[in-house]
């Protein structure tokens, strides 16, 4: 039958190679070529874990190589230059571009439909404003002993170990020479975050990494020890991430190495787990308490949290303690579930989590009917590349936007999606030295400097035709949106926004704080009654 046809000519063929090399030693490369694809074929046909490699001896294999190089098929022969996978080819070519200070401009109108349902632009004015600084800043943590002026764009939290060490460098070195900030993401602080000497956040996660006694504790003294170092900025305690919100982790004993180790404060060789949730606190009042004690800590360090929402009453819950206890963070990062630089199961990474715009919204709109938007900086991560993405961003609400992927393209990346492989074709996803070695930190340090100067410059640039003077002014009715081919809304129009101070008088005629604000509770991170009695009526 024809489904063995490569086999049964690969099984001729390496008899009559063999008759051959007898006569003539040449032909030994067809005994090895047509021998060992007997051999593969005879194996295909002998083991039972693949039926279809049994049905289909050598050909399965065909189908295999062809299945394994689908995605760059895909990404670089049949996609379109703006087919978001998860980033589009016009997106990477724009991060290349202005990482190595290039020509961005763009010929010929653009490539979007502006006609198509979801297509967004932002509205100019017919008296621009001439141009400004491009160093936008927001002074986060103004009533403590060391505030910290940030950019208005950074590096995202991406650990050491995630990325390589060569990786880590780059992305310090180039926000050191562009004055923004570098999250270290819940790894702690790597020798190699130190050598560049850029501002650092440093994000505390639930394995408490870099400040965890030896029975994996919350450890003051090791705490006290990293957060006074000059070069740690700020403190953010990560509640969850994008990538997989309400999930822990695991790093497998084979890949916890001595330098790995020292920089988590665990032991080498041995299984590092991070635990889905914290426990140092297991309320809201706990939550913020916390805050307050590492901001003591710190000596006085803007002290926040990144969250990703998932229930709404353990958001609001966290707001009825600010409001009761009067403890407020300095600042805090909405993190929404398109976010992705860490591999995450495929359940988590596609459906769990609120997304960026809708998280964003629901915490600046609490924080506005609570009177303390004023008191809190909002930061927000979620798929942010461009100039339009901050604009858009901090229209809907944020003080700051933190971009990982972005980033990552600046240092080379080639979206291989290979992250969680440790084969990175580039050198920023690996920690094998024969790969991560090749990425040159000065070099790549500077491009990453340069994606985030060009990228604020198109931002000064886009702000100024609006007849701004810094994004902080961009609103909700600067950004409009196409939802229906002949309909158009703004952001002001689509979204609803509290008036400040409305939850302070009332539950305001919006449904989510209509289900679940009076409900919610500051001591507590239950769901509220009515949410039980619905689990319980399934048991019945």
């Amino acid at each position: 039958m024809m489904r063995y046809a490569a086999y049964a000519a690969s099984v001729v063929l390496a008899i009559l190679s063999i008759g051959m090399a007898v006569l003539d030693p040449r032909w030994a490369w067809a005994v090895l070529v047509f021998g060992g694809l007997a051999a593969l074929g005879t194996w295909d046909l002998a083991q039972k874990r693949s039926t279809l490699r049994r049905v289909y001896p050598l050909l399965a294999h065909f189908r295999y190589g062809l299945e394994s190089i689908g995605p760059e098929m895909r990404q670089y022969f049949i996609e379109s230059d703006t087919a978001e996978t998860p980033f589009s080819r016009q997106q990477r070519a724009l991060v290349y571009q202005r990482a190595k200070s290039v020509n961005d401009t763009r010929p010929f109108g653009t490539l979007h439909d502006v006609y198509s349902v979801d297509y967004e632009w932002i509205n100019h004015s017919m008296a621009p404003t001439p141009h400004g600084t491009h160093d936008f800043r927001v002074t986060i943590g103004e009533g403590t002993a060391q505030p910290y002026s940030a950019s208005v764009f950074n590096i995202s939290a991406m650990s050491f170990g995630s990325l390589s060490a060569n990786a880590i460098r780059a992305l310090n070195k180039g926000a050191k020479l562009g004055g923004f900030y570098h999250d270290t993401g819940e790894g702690s602080i790597s020798p190699y975050h130190r050598e560049n000497g850029g501002d650092l956040v440093w994000e505390i996660g639930s394995g408490y990494f870099g400040c965890r006694g030896d029975d994996g504790s919350f450890s003051e003294e090791r705490f006290a020890a990293n957060a006074t170092d000059p070069q740690v900025r700020m403190i953010e305690i990560k509640l969850s991430q994008g990538a997989k919100p309400g999930h822990g982790g695991v790093l497998p004993a084979p890949k916890v190495t001595p330098e790995i180790a020292v920089t988590r404060g665990v032991p080498a060789w041995v299984e590092c787990v991070s635990p889905a949730r914290h426990a140092e606190f297991d309320t809201p009042r706990g939550l913020l308490a916390f805050v307050a004690r590492l901001r003591e800590l710190s000596g006085g360090k803007p002290v926040g949290f990144k969250l990703a929402i998932g229930h709404p009453w353990e958001w609001f819950g966290i707001a009825k303690a600010m409001q009761e206890t009067g403890q407020l963070p300095d600042f805090i990062v909405v993190d929404g579930a398109e976010g992705g630089t860490g591999a995450s199961p495929a359940e988590f990474i596609d459906h769990v989590g609120v997304p960026m715009h809708e998280a964003l919204m629901l915490v600046h709109n609490t924080l506005v009917g609570l009177g303390l938007r004023d008191r809190i900086h909002l930061g927000a991560a979620g798929r942010i590349t461009t100039a339009f993405d901050i604009a858009r961003t901090m229209a809907m609400g944020a003080d700051w936007c933190n971009a990982g992927r972005g980033y990552m393209f600046a240092l080379g990346c080639i979206q291989s999606l290979s992250c969680h492989t440790d084969e990175c074709p580039t050198g920023v996803a690996t920690q094998d030295p024969k790969r991560w070695r090749a990425l040159d930190v000065p070099d790549k340090g500077a491009r990453v400097r340069n994606y985030h100067h060009n990228t604020l410059l198109a931002l000064r640039d886009l702000i100024c035709a609006a007849g701004l003077e810094h994004p902080r002014q961009i609103g909700p009715e600067h950004i409009l949106r196409r939802v229906t081919p002949t309909e158009v809304r703004s952001l002001a129009a689509l979204y609803r926004f509290l008036e400040p101070g409305a939850l302070l008088q009332g539950v305001p005629d919006h449904s989510v704080f209509r289900s679940f604000w009076e409900s919610a509770r500051s001591d507590s991170f239950a769901p509220p009654p009515q949410v039980q009695r619905m689990r319980e009526s399934k048991l019945v």
